[in-house]
């Protein structure tokens, strides 16, 4: 018996190029980008041209209250009061005299007042009486004053 010697013959298959997938890793990131930037324009978006992000408009009452020497005063009650509304805010000064409040904007005139009701004086500083400023607001803007007390 001859044996013939069987030739082994690899089956060679056609290998088709590995394609990555497009969707789960770039297209993924892709569409996240493009949410997060449909996002951030929603919220650029409100408001309009005088005052973005939807903020209302304030005018800023900003002032200092001196003793009768020229000295700022800490911890001095300052309230102010809108003459035709029943708005009212109450705050105190802060270590150099300054105080500041933010009021609706537009026309109106307040009625700014130190009372030193709850005032310690130090040694040396004897105080009586409050000042009273009356300010008028036009818009938004920041109006500067000073409380002198006797």
């Amino acid at each position: 018996m001859t044996m013939k010697k069987r030739r082994k013959t690899a089956i060679t298959r056609k290998r088709l190029p590995v394609r990555e997938s497009s969707f789960p890793g770039n297209s993924c990131k892709i569409l996240i980008i493009i949410i997060v930037a449909g996002f951030a324009s929603l919220s650029f978006g409100f408001g309009d041209a005088n005052h973005p992000h939807g903020e209302e408009p304030y005018a800023l009452i900003f002032g200092t209250v001196w003793s009768a020497d020229g000295r700022p005063l800490y911890g001095v009650r300052v309230k102010i009061r809108a003459e035709a509304k029943k708005a009212h805010w109450e705050l105190y000064s802060d270590h150099s005299g300054e105080f500041a409040q933010r009021v609706p904007a537009g026309k109106a005139d307040y009625l700014v007042t130190a009372d030193l009701k709850g005032y310690k004086p130090r040694a040396g500083i004897h105080l009586q009486g409050g000042a009273e400023v009356t300010v008028h607001v036009e818009n938004d803007e920041r109006i500067d004053i000073g409380l002198h007390l006797k």
